[in-house]
């Protein structure tokens, strides 16, 4: 951890690339691991655009708990360390897969969702876009939530399988993974693409890699350091050496 800490003052701000691994910790279960939730659930049956179109009412049936699970949950140590680490000049930006808005809550200001978040979601038919708030209540109903203009199903704005990433935000994660001279994995075993190149971008570019999961990643062997331990511990501890020694 005083490693991490001396890598992030000399090739500071970093930027931070996170995954599902960083949000376990609130009680938000991953999805890639044996016990996660695609071990459980076929993704092309519930995670799909496909699957969406063909029956919302089954796709909505299996992301309305997770909603209500996600807005419960709150940040944990990992999230308030990047928070910390960016006021005070050590991180640039949060790059995150995660759609639940708990860096955010977490007082992070630049953060880039490349898989989009669960803040909104749009009515199929007419394009009319619905807060948070709003969805919860008519989930709260039977069924898929629908527009009260057109009575469309809303859609939740996250990236479902067979979708492309938002243009924006995978753009500029890239730009910033391009311009960094450290890139921080927290949290992702680096297996989802295009997202599990950017650290290759900032390698590419010659900056440096360092990453904190539990278990292996797929860049390891690049890595100038790896941590495999709890985000948060690994991370308080980081945010805390750095405040003792700046």
């Amino acid at each position: 951890m005083a490693e991490l800490a001396a890598l992030i003052r000399e090739r500071g701000p970093c930027v931070v690339l996170t995954g599902a691994g960083v949000s376990t910790e609130s009680g938000i279960p991953d999805f890639r691991s044996p016990d996660g939730i695609w071990a459980r659930f076929d993704p092309l049956e519930y995670g799909s655009i496909q699957a969406f179109r063909a029956d919302p009412d089954k796709v909505w049936s299996f992301y309305a708990p997770r909603f209500s699970m996600l807005t419960e949950a709150e940040p944990n140590d990992a999230h308030l360390a990047l928070a910390d680490l960016e006021r005070r000049g050590f991180v640039r930006a949060v790059v995150t897969q995660n759609i639940d808005l708990l860096h955010e809550r977490a007082g992070s200001r630049e953060v880039v969702e490349v898989h989009g978040s669960i803040r909104t979601s749009t009515c199929s038919g007419c394009s009319a876009t619905y807060p948070l708030a709003d969805v919860l209540e008519r989930l709260r109903q039977d069924g898929a939530p629908r527009c009260t203009s057109c009575d469309a199903v809303l859609k939740p704005d996250v990236v479902f399988f067979g979708e492309l990433l938002p243009r924006e935000p995978i753009d500029r994660a890239f730009e910033l993974a391009g311009e960094a001279k450290l890139i921080l994995v927290v949290g992702s075993t680096l297996e989802v693409q295009p997202v599990a190149g950017l650290p290759l971008e900032t390698l590419s570019a010659g900056g440096a890699l360092a990453i904190v999961n539990r278990g292996p990643t797929a860049l390891d062997a690049l890595a100038t350091l790896k941590l495999d331990g709890s985000a948060g511990k690994i991370l308080a501890a980081v945010a805390d050496d750095l405040a003792r020694t700046s």
